[in-house]
Order: C-alpha cells, then structure tokens, then sequence
C-alpha cells in the first residue's frame, strides 16, 4: 500500500459509496485504491454503463465515440470495485437521513456504507429545453453521449441538407452557445464538412455579448478571428427561442425584437447550471442545516468548495476535488482524523479549435497561448488523466 501522510488505519472494514462516475467519481476511486487498505468495499453508483471523458467529445466528429469511454465492468476490474446502475436523487433531508441511518436505496438494493462520496456532476442547464422539445434537428451535449458528433450529423445532413440544396439554397446549421464546448464543437463542423463533400453553412448565437466569457477579451478576439477565416457568422446577445423545420426563432435581447435565420439543425450548448450544487466546508464535507456531515463528501460540478480553491465547472478542478475528498476520506476513517483543505487554483485551459489550433492561457488567465503550442498543453494534461485510469497517478497533489 503507498504511503499517505497522516493516514493511520484502524482495524475495520471500510465501506465506501460514490455516486458518479465521471471524472471526480474516478479521481476519488484511484485514490481510495492506491492507499487505501487491500479489504476496503466500494461501491460505484452510475445510471450509465461507461465512463466518458466528456471534455473529448468534439472529438468525435474525427474518432470513434468508443475511444472517449471506459466500460465500468473494466474499471471493477481494474480497481475492484462494484458498479450499481442508478442514480441519487439528494436534498438535505435525504442527506441528513442517509448520515444517520449509513445506509442507502438504490432501486431495490439496500447499500450500506461508512463514507458517502457525492460526484454526479451539474445538470446542463439546456437540457429542460431538450426534454420539453424533442425534435429531429434539435442536438444537445446529451446526444454525443450516446451517438458520435459525425454520425449526428450524417444521419441528418445527408437526407434535409440535400433537400435544401434541391430548392438552390445552402443549407445553415446552428450552434448555440458560445462557452468552451459550443466553441469546442462548431471549429470541428467546418472540417467535418468538408470530408463529407457537404455544402453547409454555419453560425453561432450566443445570448453574452461576447463568447467565452469566462476568459480575457483577447481569447474571444482570437476565436471570432477564426471564425472570420471559416466564414462563420456570429450573433451576440440573441436568445434563442426555438428550432422550426427550416428556420430559427430568435429574440434581440437589447430590444425584443423577433427575427428568423434559415437554420435546418440547432445544436445547444448553453453550458452547465451551477443551481443546487452542494455545499461543502474546506474539506469536502457536505454542509447540511449549517453543520457539516461528517461521513459524507461531495467532489466535482454539484459541489461548492468553501472557502479558497477554485470552484470551476472543469475537469481539472472535478479531479483535484475527488483526490482530496478521497484522501481525507482515508483520514477521518483513521486514527487521528487531520484533514486536508481544498486549496488547488487552475493552472491552464485550453480550448480546442479544430484538429490544428487552439487558444488557453497557462499559469496566469492574462498568458494566452494559441495554436500548435496550446495543442501540446491540452495533449499533455489529457495524457496525465488517461494514466490517472490505468492505476498511475502522475499529480503533484
């Protein structure tokens, strides 16, 4: 067993459940296997079969879908551990009632357990649009996770794109949003296209008066600068209201005013919701009735870490919180129960733009990095999770 500083173990069996199984819930999971004692039990509770690397799925359009997801009965396997195909529903009641009573259900199975990880993500806050509208040539970050970005396209371009094209006009698609994964997204479209042979144009609609938002103004100048060079049109501060058959209904913020686009195919990625995320004090424990819940963690998008490390709705920050909430999990189990705060900063991100460029900053928000060399960076940090999977943890902390 590794070494872990100021973990002492008693003589017991620990049972341990975490609920999600992205990148937060596999972070804690390695962690927890490679210090923790031989005989420890957990659980993994996911309403999927797979783990997906779902910062990767703009890939898709250039790889298989299967290449961005890990089978849970490989990582069972791999790190000895059981899967349970379900999902938590949590309020603080529930919370309180599951710190008292040690003990879960999960459809028909009862699970009991010492320590609670909590790693089920943020909901998109796109994703009521989708399940209220559900049509043909409406697209959500959703739908990737089950269907490759190009066979998306494919099964829906080849049939209405062709039927545009007949009545001698181009046929438009949409993409909404302009945060990292609709910037992700819209730069592989163009290439995409392209190798198809199809004749397609594009815009992006954005309801920010700039994209990337979360970024200095000089990262959205770079972007709206490639978009330029790929003819891609943009609209900021336009709601969007709704996809027709082959138009889009849109609204100018700055006025009410009502338009249209021809648009045969809108693709909505309006970024995650950061409603009902859990609180936690420094340590990952969940807060509940102002007091914190000693046998349960949260890690990842759905928690708020109080009161200093970064609380960024990335991968980065959802591994460094799974690490550490698995570590001090290992520690309150033990004898003397010092635990660590949450204390990481983001140290880059970098965005993709297709399979030749990129734009990020690296060490300070103000050190932009772009093409070949923003590349590397992205390549680098995606090689240092896919060990994280094998069971080879390459993190300083």
């Amino acid at each position: 067993m590794a070494f872990l500083p100021l973990y002492i173990p008693k003589d017991k069996q620990l049972k341990i459940v975490i609920a999600g199984g992205g990148y937060a819930g596999i972070a804690a999971l390695t962690v927890l296997r490679r210090y923790g004692p031989p005989d420890m039990d957990i659980t993994l509770i996911d309403p999927g079969t797979d783990h997906l690397k779902i910062t990767h799925l703009h890939e898709t359009f250039r790889y298989p879908l299967s290449d961005l997801q890990i089978p849970f009965p490989v990582l069972e396997q791999r790190f000895g551990c059981r899967h349970i195909c379900g999902a938590l529903k949590t309020d603080e009641s529930t919370l309180c009632q599951w710190q008292h009573d040690r003990y879960l259900q999960v459809g028909n199975q009862q699970v009991t357990f010492d320590y609670l990880l909590i790693a089920s993500g943020a909901r998109g806050i796109g994703q009521n649009f989708a399940d209220e509208h559900t049509k043909e040539n409406v697209v959500s970050l959703n739908d990737f996770f089950t269907i490759p970005g190009s066979d998306l396209l494919d099964k829906f371009l080849i049939k209405r794109g062709a039927q545009t094209a007949k009545n001698g006009m181009t046929p438009r698609i949409s993409v909404i949003g302009g945060g990292a994964t609709g910037i992700q997204i819209l730069f592989e479209i163009p290439d995409y296209l392209q190798r198809r042979q199809l004749n397609c144009a594009l815009h992006l609609i954005d309801g920010k008066k700039r994209i990337l938002q979360q970024f200095p103004e000089r990262f959205a100048r770079y972007v709206e600068m490639r978009m330029l060079e790929r003819d891609i049109e943009f609209y900021s501060d336009i709601r969007f209201l709704e996809q027709r058959a082959n138009t889009v209904l849109l609204e100018e913020k700055s006025t009410g005013r009502f338009f249209e686009l021809p648009s045969i195919l809108s693709l909505i990625f309006p970024g995650k919701s950061q409603d009902e995320r859990l609180a936690t004090n420094s340590f990952g424990q969940v807060v509940a009735d102002r007091a914190p819940l000693e046998n349960i963690f949260a890690a990842g998008d759905c928690s708020i870490y109080q009161p200093f490390g970064s609380n960024a709705l990335t991968a980065q920050s959802a591994v460094r919180k799974g690490k550490l909430a698995a570590r001090n999990i290992l520690r309150h189990s033990g004898m003397l129960s010092v635990l660590e705060p949450y204390l990481h900063r983001d140290i880059g991100y970098v965005i993709s733009l297709g399979a030749a460029d990129a734009v990020g900053w690296l060490a300070l928000e103000n050190n932009m990095v772009t093409g070949m060399p923003a590349l590397m960076i992205k390549e680098i940090v995606e090689a240092q999770y896919d060990l994280l999977l094998t069971g080879i943890d390459t993190y300083l902390v």
